[in-house]
């Protein structure tokens, strides 16, 4: 019964994504890589909801609120903050510039060069890091969920290689030959599912605790460690409270407002009012976020007494333990929209990428529209096999969550300094922009892989020379012996925009740089746009000061 639920919502969600977009024309580059233009508010918040969400963050993230509690919220209520200056600020300047990929603007405001670099950093984390990560954590899940094992009659590591390729294909399917339009109205559609079948978890879980109630439920959780419900973290915690007003903002402002697999939908917008319409949308189910991102963590440090023996087994465990066996099946298909989401839009992005940034600049300067969307698809199929050919090697890579957020510090801040120096300024040259790329990432590699874990070494060997050996004690010297990987984003953001800066005082751009109305979209505002702003800007506030022990 769960087999045929899963399959016949999976089924639905493909069909009705082809009825949609039967009449659009995908030989065009705003057709397939922007939808047509023709995104609207509701499409947008969905498949922005669905590419963020993944198996790896409803894992991961449930997990660190097993292990922190309240506090890791960050993740998901600052984002609505970001989420907010991407409306204000971001978006009117991508819309009244036309951009397919913000790469592009990069190339306007200082050159080609810059433009490629960009577009190769981010197809470089896309290939090697983010698309065989969600495939594998994806198909541990549903393997597991399954027991695709048992039921085929191989081994662990055959199971896990054919989920891969299963998500793989169908993904592809999607995100090559569909185009943005169809990964859009999947993820909305999946959107729904995950609303309800994310909610479902803490409810029943709530219940388990509360005799059948969910206030009960949670009243017996905050009477049992009401020093879990804390929003504001402690040194050692994975967010520790000094850090939301550093490197956490700057991390959800380039993830929501440069991220090219993020944006993309807000491009794709039929018009400015609907982009911050969808937006808007999104940033406020962001701050419902923790109902389904953390809250069953928390109820699974309860449930289980602390007592698992990974904190990344908090949440499946949890739905093993509490979820009626009937609905295990639409969750599964939930679970399998969210993967499939975050696979397909980040090869939509790539292909995008490839296509417009690449093929069309570099090696077929007159290539017909219809051209770039051909091998922007072959790109799309060869890039989909690389990433199913590698996920299976990362089951030897051990713990992949808090490793994978560094590493994408080695371009991210980078690439959202020159975009912010380039929007902010009109004379900041194009090699200031280069030397802004190159030094905020070599300077953070250096940071981060060299001298930081040597200094974390040298305090943790003092402090066992010393006869410490409480694990509590060691976390917080492990903490206070070198700045928090967001503190150090924070400063190379900075020390980025002053060298930046002064480069533009002594070699300033020739001519200033204007920003040219292309007319591609209307970029008349939403009328509502600064009230339904500032609303959730107070709800984000509230909540942190309501928490705050």
């Amino acid at each position: 019964m769960a087999l045929i639920s899963f399959l016949g919502f999976t089924l639905l969600v493909g069909i009705i994504s082809w009825w949609s977009v039967r009449k659009t024309d995908e030989t065009s580059s705003d057709g397939y890589f922007l939808g047509g233009r023709s995104l609207t508010a509701g499409v947008i918040a969905g498949s922005l909801l669905l590419t963020n969400l993944s198996t790896e963050q409803i894992v991961g993230l449930n997990g660190s609120a097993y292990k922190d509690g309240l506090s890791v919220m960050a993740w998901e209520t600052l984002a609505a903050l970001a989420i907010v200056v991407t409306a204000m600020f971001l978006l009117p300047r991508y819309l009244k510039g036309g951009l397919t990929t913000v790469p592009q603007f990069l190339a306007k405001r200082f050159d080609v060069t810059t433009k490629t670099i960009t577009s190769g950093l981010f197809l470089t984390g896309y290939v090697v890091v983010l698309l065989p990560v969600i495939l594998y954590s994806g198909s541990v899940a549903i393997s597991g969920m399954f027991d695709v094992p048992g039921l085929l009659g191989v081994s662990d590591s055959t199971a896990l290689v054919i989920c891969i390729w299963g998500i793989g294909i169908i993904g592809s399917i999607y995100a090559v030959f569909g185009g943005l339009k169809a990964v859009a109205v999947s993820d909305s559609i999946n959107a729904v599912g995950l609303i309800i079948g994310g909610i479902m978890i803490p409810v029943f879980g709530l219940m388990a605790i509360g005799d059948g109630s969910v206030l009960g439920g949670l009243d017996t959780l905050m009477a049992a460690n009401p020093e879990r419900f804390d929003s504001t973290g402690n040194p050692g915690q994975e967010v520790p409270f000094s850090t939301i007003f550093t490197g956490m903002m700057l991390v959800q402002l380039f993830y929501w407002g440069t991220n090219q697999q993020i944006i993309q939908r807000g491009l794709g917008a039929k018009n400015l009012a609907e982009g911050q319409k969808g937006l808007l949308l999104a940033a406020f189910l962001k701050i419902l976020g923790p109902i389904i991102l953390v809250l069953p963590g928390m109820i699974a440090y309860y449930y289980f007494e602390g007592g698992l023996a990974s904190s990344d087994l908090a949440y499946p465990e949890l739905v093993r333990a509490v979820l009626p066996k009937p609905l295990m099946g639409f969750f599964a298909a939930v679970l399998f929209g969210a993967i499939l989401s975050s696979f397909n839009s980040v090869l939509n992005s790539s292909v995008t990428l490839f296509g417009i940034d690449i093929y069309k600049q570099h090696i077929n300067k007159n290539a017909s529209e219809m051209t770039v969307v051909k091998y922007g698809k072959v790109f799309g199929v060869c890039l989909a096999l690389a990433a199913m050919f590698i996920a299976p090697l990362i089951a030897n890579a051990g713990s992949l969550f808090n490793y994978l957020q560094e590493i994408n510090g080695i371009y991210s801040i980078p690439i959202f300094t020159i975009i912010v120096v380039g929007y902010l300024t009109k004379r900041v040259p194009a090699i200031a922009a280069k030397i802004g790329i190159l030094s905020g990432s070599i300077l953070y590699i250096i940071s981060q892989f060299i001298v930081g874990p040597k200094m974390v070494a040298n305090a943790l060997a003092e402090a066992k020379a010393n006869g410490i050996t409480d694990p509590v004690e060691l976390n917080l010297i492990e903490a206070g012996a070198y700045p928090h990987y967001l503190h150090v984003m924070a400063i190379l953001f900075i020390s980025n925009i002053i060298i930046m800066l002064v480069i533009g005082k002594f070699y300033p751009r020739k001519e200033p740089f204007q920003l040219e109305y292309t007319k591609q979209v209307s970029i008349e505002p939403w009328k509502h746009v600064k009230l339904a702003s500032a609303f959730i800007a107070i709800i984000v506030i509230g909540i942190y000061i309501y928490f705050a022990k």
